[in-house]
């Protein structure tokens, strides 16, 4: 049978899953279907500040690193998620109630020693995650408003002063057509006309309410390849609900999204999660059931089978 990592090497991709360390570690079936089927990661929650804090200026990698290590042995692409967020970020920061200089000191020295502790072994780093207001402009956030709108560009700088990894703004519900996904091209495009250091867009692609239409999606990837920028997949998933009615049509769209996003140039499709036991989705979402490729036993579904066929055509 041919596997999602055999059918992405031929199509000269990635393709990859998100990584609970506790799950990578305890259980057998989840770290031999990671390592048969996929040939890249992500960290689900190990990377990020609130994860990695145990105290004001203390880190605790021992999570991201099984992670990074168990992709060194299994010869895997490695993204690394996230630098610059508004959510999971340690309780005793508060940046807004420190001085900009302050407050400045702490995310930069926070980008850099994470980036910089895995220079050479993560490949993509989304460096900011989710700084686009869902209406438009910057997201009202603590580090916009500790630090002003450039403190988005700002941590592309630190990080590409640090790390050699391709550095990633990633964001939802700029996947296809919309305000959002205009803004978020905005964004870049006037990133790569200052000279800013960044090498791609990540878009999430959380199908749960509605479908986002996959020749919005490819639209939307030629669009960013076309200033020069690498586009990943970065969080897919598809539940079965408002979206998709049944297995048969989640495999379906999973099909079609994929060719559409490939075809335009993506280069690294990554769904948010190994099996549907463990998604974040159908309780964030309050829908969206079973939205994976493999089920909670781990048995292949109908859309992993999809997705080789996307990648093999």
């Amino acid at each position: 049978m041919t596997t999602l990592r055999d059918a992405a090497a031929d199509a000269g991709v990635h393709v990859g899953a998100a990584v609970d360390a506790d799950s990578l570690r305890t259980d057998t079936d989840y770290r031999e279907t990671l390592a048969r089927e996929f040939d890249a990661v992500v960290a689900e929650n190990a990377m990020k500040w609130g994860r990695l804090a145990t105290g004001e200026g203390g880190y605790d990698f021992a999570d991201a690193d099984d992670i990074v290590e168990f992709a060194e042995r299994h010869d895997m692409y490695v993204r690394g998620h996230t630098l610059v967020w508004h959510r999971m970020y340690p309780e005793w920061l508060r940046p807004w109630s420190r001085s900009e200089a302050e407050a400045r000191r702490l995310l930069r020295t926070h980008v850099q020693t994470v980036a910089g502790r895995y220079r050479g072994r993560v490949d993509a780093w989304d460096v900011v995650n989710e700084a686009v207001a869902d209406d438009g402009g910057l997201r009202e956030t603590q580090w916009l408003e500790a630090l002003g709108p450039d403190y988005v560009a700002e941590a592309f700088e630190w990080a590409d002063a640090v790390s050699d990894a391709d550095l990633f703004y990633n964001d939802y519900g700029a996947d296809g057509r919309s305000e959002k996904a205009d803004e978020v091209y905005e964004l870049v495009s006037d990133f790569v006309a200052r000279g800013v250091p960044i090498d791609g867009v990540g878009l999430q692609l959380h199908v749960f309410d509605e479908q986002v239409p996959p020749a919005d999606v490819a639209a939307n990837v030629d669009r960013l390849t076309d200033l020069g920028l690498k586009v990943h997949v970065t969080e897919l998933d598809v539940g079965i609900g408002a979206a998709v009615d049944d297995r048969a049509e989640q495999a379906d769209y999973y099909r079609d999204v994929v060719s559409a996003a490939v075809d335009a140039g993506a280069d690294t499709v990554v769904t948010w999660g190994v099996d549907d036991g463990q998604s974040w989705l159908p309780v964030a979402s309050g829908g969206g059931e079973n939205p994976l490729l493999f089920d909670e036993q781990f048995r292949p579904k109908p859309a992993r089978d999809a997705v080789v066929d996307a990648l093999s055509r």
